[in-house]
């Protein structure tokens, strides 16, 4: 289904050189916006972009560490001079397959400071690099990617994500003014590879005390995000969607 407002837009998507971010990456490219798959691994964000010119759509790859001002910066300044200009961004990318589990009381302070800087402070390095040209371009939207894990006292990685939830509020309340809608996008566990190579047996016990009692799925997050880009939801600002299949009930 063709949701309003997407076709023939500017959408930048980071982390999108697997799982969540590559499903977003290609369902933007469906309704028809041109993608930037922004991307610090290059020959992942190379295959997606691709993938996406292969089937008709239209894409470009940007290589990106968000944590980095100068990077998002000279992401905003790639895709402006490739593609005119900024519409949408989904702040996708994060440190999660492969994250080192340890306590926040014990957890080396070096890693935790980058952990954060790519999965707290990245959103708003984007955020910031891309702003303005949303503005120039009469307004757009964010959609940040937070966890139900922000809920659910999960050390560094559910308190990176509680910060997410909280950015979203306070961005939203700064660019309204400025015709940019910032809303969040808190998935529940998700088969993805990055969720089958750190999960094992503890997500299937987890799934069977949701109401839905499955899994998620990247199409499950796909219309969300699209639905919240869109301009179907161009009343919506501020608030965080939880796709989780009932894991958390928030009233």
């Amino acid at each position: 289904m063709k949701l309003d407002g997407l076709e023939g837009k500017v959408a930048i998507v980071t982390g999108a050189g697997g799982g969540i971010g590559e499903a977003y990456a290609k369902g933007l490219a469906e309704q028809g916006a041109k993608v930037v798959v922004a991307e610090i691994v290059a020959a992942n964000g190379e295959r997606v972009a691709k993938e996406i010119r292969d089937s008709g759509g239209e894409a470009i790859f940007v290589e990106v560490d968000v944590s980095s001002e100068e990077s998002t910066k000279a992401m905003a300044a790639k895709t402006i001079t490739e593609l005119g200009g900024i519409d949408l961004l989904v702040n996708n990318a994060a440190i999660f397959g492969g994250m080192r589990m340890d306590a926040l009381i014990s957890v080396e302070w070096a890693y935790y400071k980058k952990f954060m800087d790519v999965n707290m402070d990245g959103a708003l390095l984007c955020t910031r690099a891309c702003c303005d040209s949303m503005q120039s371009r009469g307004g757009g939207a964010i959609v940040n990617q937070s966890s139900t894990a922000a809920w659910m006292g999960a050390g560094y990685y559910g308190l990176a994500k509680h910060a997410v939830n909280g950015l979203t509020h306070a961005l939203a309340n700064e660019l309204g003014s400025r015709g940019i809608r910032v809303n969040a996008l808190a998935p529940g566990p998700t088969d993805t590879e990055a969720m089958r190579t750190m999960a094992g047996d503890f997500v299937k016990e987890m799934i069977k005390q949701f109401p839905l009692r499955r899994v998620g799925t990247t199409d499950d997050m796909v219309a969300t995000c699209l639905f919240l880009l869109s301009d179907n939801a161009k009343w919506i600002t501020a608030q965080v969607f939880n796709v989780d299949g009932g894991q958390i009930a928030r009233l």
